[in-house]
């Protein structure tokens, strides 16, 4: 038999190794993940943009029709009404104000425009009619556009801190587009410190995956994992800039999407980077919208419902909608999914539960993950509780724990 100092030597040496491990991996983000991000321009944010955005797409519904998406008959009847009901409902889960690339004002119009954005927002927060999560994309910290980003952050959070002193604290989203060196991650986070405190803010952090040097340093590194453990905890997820990248990349732009083979690899890195880290991966947009003639609408459909499910069955939960009518896919596709995977989820889950022979024999890594499918579809409204305790007799306390989300609330923002 080994001696007590065997073991107690391993420790000692393995200690550190396990604290640094927990420290950098501490798991799974609790809370909700929202199932997309829309872009708005400041200059188009006004009071009740959520709920405006929701109608629009409702109506475009009613004008126009369901396409042939390639659903079967069945699960679309369950999921069509669901999908009205969060238009109707909750139409925008994270709402992003763009003072970047979808931002077309003049440059001496930005100041205003950023404050007034500002202002509609805080005027939803008040009424309780913004989106679970907000936030602002401003320039990137490449030398042309520093100072203008950080002005316009402070501009904004000034505005948006100080029409809502009186109200509940709130957790805002900043998204840093076109990062290039993990060196602008460390220079910003004093930035985020000092914004939170001269507006009284809470700010997370997202890096867009713009350009390549983001993926593959000039060392040979992935880049992408030092970004996320320089940005630390404040880091919520990595976002894919699809048409940026594509363009660094000389994709011609005819074959510019965010389904192409040299994205998918950015993505698989992505999802690699931020494993285990409590931050996401998340997909990018399509430009090609669901606007004009029927024809041209169930067109837009058809390739935004293409891409969100391909996504979909990559892991990759969240993306850009840039479009009110792109809310339609987005839920239909995301409900669909959800819903699809529910059954054989429910049924693996309770076997799983009960220690019962089936005829898959699960490990607590896939319980984990079947568990984090069922919480995902009940956040984002495809399934709900009743259902759930009834096809798989689990609720979301024992959801949460068997998805490692335990001691969290399973709602909120992202």
């Amino acid at each position: 038999m080994l001696g007590d100092g065997i073991y107690a030597e391993l420790d000692r040496r393995l200690a550190p190794v396990d604290a640094a491990r927990a420290a950098a991996y501490p798991g799974e983000r609790p809370g909700r993940q929202p199932v997309h991000t829309c872009y708005v321009p400041a200059d188009a944010v006004v009071p009740d943009l959520a709920a405006a955005w929701g109608a629009a797409a409702l109506a475009a519904l009613d004008q126009h029709g369901l396409p042939d998406l390639g659903y079967d008959a069945g699960l679309l009847d369950g999921v069509l009404p669901r999908v009205r009901a969060k238009l109707a409902a909750e139409p925008v889960e994270d709402l992003r104000v763009d003072a970047e690339d979808g931002y077309r004002g003049r440059p001496d119009a930005e100041d205003g425009d950023v404050v007034r954005a500002a202002e509609a927002v805080a005027a939803d927060l008040g009424a309780g009619s913004a989106p679970p999560s907000v936030g602002i994309r401003a320039k990137s910290l490449e030398g042309p556009t520093r100072r203008r980003g950080v002005r316009s952050l402070d501009l904004f959070l000034g505005a948006l801190g100080a029409d809502i002193a009186t109200k509940a604290p709130l957790r805002a989203t900043v998204t840093l587009p076109k990062v290039t060196a993990v060196e602008q991650v460390r220079a910003f986070l004093p930035v985020l410190d000092a914004l939170e405190a001269a507006h009284g803010v809470a700010l997370d952090l997202e890096l867009q995956v713009e350009t390549p040097q983001a993926v593959l340093g000039g060392d040979g590194a992935v880049t992408l994992a030092r970004m996320v453990h320089a940005a630390g905890p404040r880091l919520t997820g990595l976002h894919h800039g699809t048409y940026d990248y594509s363009a660094a990349l000389g994709i011609a732009a005819a074959h510019q999407s965010s389904d192409h083979p040299a994205l998918d690899l950015a993505k698989q890195l992505m999802q690699v980077a931020v494993a285990g880290t409590g931050a996401r991966a998340v997909d990018g947009s399509t430009n090609v919208l669901p606007v004009g003639l029927r024809e041209q609408v169930h067109a837009g459909w058809r390739v935004h419902a293409g891409l969100v499910r391909r996504a979909l069955e990559r892991g990759l939960y969240q993306g850009w909608d840039l479009h009110p009518a792109q809310l339609v896919t987005r839920y239909l596709a995301t409900y669909a999914f959800f819903r699809g995977a529910f059954p054989a989820a429910a049924a693996r889950l309770s076997a799983y539960v009960e220690r019962a022979d089936a005829g898959v024999l699960d490990e607590p890594a896939t319980a984990r993950a079947l568990a984090g499918v069922v919480l995902r579809g009940l956040d984002c409204g495809a399934l709900d509780d009743a259902e759930v305790t009834t096809a798989a007799g689990l609720d979301r306390v024992t959801l949460d724990a068997l998805a490692g989300r335990s001691g969290a609330a399973s709602t909120g923002s992202a």
